[in-house]
């Protein structure tokens, strides 16, 4: 009798690990189950977004979500594991967006739908399969967005051209290179000045890959280099931007009157804090909410054989654009949640 007992018990165990763990194709009462993997769990805006996903799967779909650690090889792994398990569709935010090409190939093998998200793949990747979809924002937009509020600054403080040559002298700290968020960003951002009439000089430009500390050093560097001979600085996301913060305040800057104009994207915590303090001139809102529903939308809507446009605003029939917001110190209370 004991020992009867003992195999039904391991055997209803069994059948609640599978509804935990998905299962397969399917997840707890019949839903379906989505694989989700994230570039780097410690990646600030990331994590946002990773959170809304799974706020948004909730009593709808089982979730298989793992983190990539910066490394395309990983993700190949973990890619390989889901459809493996046929899951009823995924959703991947790519190391590499060039790696895109091999996963929509396995994909489509496997016939299972994939959604991408942030990290854009190339058109001609995207026109692989019809049940490949992109879920960002254009990054053209928050760069010109980031300049725009750079040029209000500009025209509202007489003392911006610190040295009277008629130049705005600027640093630029770039993301990943080659990343569209970074390279565009930074067009852009100039782009805007520039079309305004705006003269520029660019001092220097580098990446610190979205990283905060690595932000801290380079910043350090240019601070001994340039002094203040800086008048702007240019940041593709808000955790360069902090990380330049931190390297100015321990240089002095942002007490007595000394002061330079920093911007990043993103409108994370941590930046509208910064707008608070009045360390930060601005940001960008990149919708972390926003892109984070509209991925688990469009991949829900994959997993279930719906049509992605009846839950979500899609273009050219594969995009899907989360408008970005442009952020100051006269509207950041509106983002603080």
């Amino acid at each position: 009798m004991k020992k009867s007992l003992g195999v039904l018990l391991l055997a209803v165990l069994a059948v609640s690990f599978m509804a935990c763990t998905g299962g397969g194709g399917g997840g707890a009462s019949g839903t379906p189950t989505i694989g989700v993997a994230i570039y780097k769990f410690d990646d600030t805006f990331m994590s946002y977004t990773r959170n809304a996903i799974q706020s948004n799967a909730q009593g709808k779909a089982t979730l298989e979500v793992v983190d990539s650690q910066n490394a395309q090889p990983t993700q190949n792994d973990q890619v390989d594991a889901f459809l493996s398990k046929k899951l009823s569709a995924i959703a991947i935010n790519p190391v590499d967006r060039t790696a895109a090409s091999t996963i929509i190939d396995k994909s489509k093998a496997a016939n299972v739908p994939v959604v991408f998200f942030n990290r854009e793949p190339l058109p001609e990747d995207m026109s692989k399969w019809d049940k490949v979809y992109y879920v960002g924002a254009k990054a053209e937009e928050s760069g010109s967005m980031q300049g725009e509020i750079a040029y209000d600054y500009i025209q509202a403080t007489p003392g911006a051209d610190k040295n009277g040559d008629g130049k705005i002298q600027y640093l630029m700290l770039k993301g990943e290179p080659g990343h569209q968020d970074a390279e565009l960003r930074t067009q852009f951002s100039i782009k805007y000045l520039t079309d305004k009439g705006i003269q520029v000089e660019l001092l220097a430009e580098d990446t610190a890959m979205w990283d905060r500390p690595q932000a801290v050093t380079k910043m350090d560097a240019w601070i001994a280099r340039f002094g203040d001979s800086i008048e702007m600085v240019f940041c593709n996301n808000d955790d360069m931007a902090l990380g330049v913060i931190e390297s100015l305040r321990n240089a002095g800057y942002f007490q007595g009157g000394k002061y330079l104009p920093v911007l990043g994207v993103d409108a994370t915590t941590p930046a509208l804090q910064a707008l608070a303090e009045g360390t930060l001139l601005g940001t960008v809102l990149n919708d972390a909410d926003g892109q984070g529903k509209a991925t688990f939308d469009v991949a829900f809507a994959l997993a279930t054989g719906a049509d992605p446009a009846s839950s979500a605003d899609v273009t050219n029939g594969k995009y899907v654009w989360v408008p970005y917001q442009k952020v100051t110190r006269d509207n950041y209370t509106q983002f603080q949640k």
